[in-house]
């Protein structure tokens, strides 16, 4: 297949999967903006799948986390057009990104902060932190009072087969059974994804980029990924199989706060 009739495909895909997952949302008034070298990844790439969890409530918190007014990726540039290079080549090799989260406002980053000091407050332990006491969430290094994603240049993915399965990632409903993040790939929330090894935020050694426990295809495609990441110059966090920065990072020492919304954006 060729690579223009595949972009085509995963640009439809992607319009599709974003279309389906905005619903209403608060308005922020007198936000902070962007500096100008801030991109929406889909500019840059239309075909990258975008799954933004936690503007769902399919996530550790169990609720929409606050600073994500749209389900959307917003990057330095720097790091959209690494994004890019790297997904030339994947879709060269059948595979597609789907990027999970990308910039994060400050606001998130506080928002999780008091969710891991509200010990009573355990919805979604089953499936994310199954085997971590949410007492040790802060010393275990899960839980932070600042984050790289807070910089613009830090993103969590994974790849896709292409073609893309028909089967999506279903919405997830509040209060349904969990299952553990470490299960095997059919067990666990579904996703359209290349298994992993675990689930996306799983709290668990098992997300170590090269724990030894993961083999034979797991460890393939964690290795497919993390290569062909850092050939552009994004490089893996070894804690999480999912999570990659572009370096030189254009905002090394800055956490920014404006919320992850069309409107935070500099005009075109």
């Amino acid at each position: 297949m060729r690579i223009t009739a595949i972009a085509s495909r995963l640009f439809a895909c992607a319009a599709l999967v974003a279309a389906a997952a905005m619903t209403s949302a608060p308005t922020a008034a007198a936000q902070p903006t962007a500096p100008q070298d801030f991109v929406s990844l889909a500019d840059v790439d239309p075909t990258i799948l975008q799954e933004i969890r936690y503007f769902t409530p399919h996530n550790f918190t169990g609720d929409p986390v606050d600073g994500y007014l749209a389900p959307m990726c917003i990057l330095t540039r720097s790091a959209a057009e690494a994004l890019r290079r790297a997904q030339q080549e994947f879709l060269e090799a059948g595979h597609t990104l789907k990027v999970y989260d990308c910039y994060r406002p400050q606001r998130a980053v506080n928002d999780f902060v008091a969710w891991a000091k509200d010990l009573a407050d355990q919805r979604m332990k089953a499936e994310f932190y199954p085997r971590v006491d949410k007492t040790a969430l802060f010393a275990d290094g899960y839980i932070a009072e600042q984050s790289g994603h807070s910089r613009g240049s830090t993103m969590d993915l994974t790849l896709v087969p292409v073609p893309v399965p028909a089967q999506e990632t279903r919405p997830y409903q509040p209060g349904e059974p969990l299952i553990d993040c470490t299960a095997p790939q059919p067990l666990r929330f579904p996703d359209n994804s290349l298994d992993m090894g675990t689930g996306y935020d799983c709290f668990d050694t098992l997300a170590h980029t090269l724990d030894p426990r993961v083999q034979g295809d797991q460890l393939k495609n964690r290795l497919l990924l993390k290569d062909g990441m850092e050939k552009q110059g994004l490089m893996n966090y070894e804690n999480e199989w999912w999570h990659f920065t572009f370096k030189p990072e254009a905002y090394p020492e800055t956490y920014f706060d404006f919320p992850v919304d069309p409107s935070s954006l500099p005009a075109a």
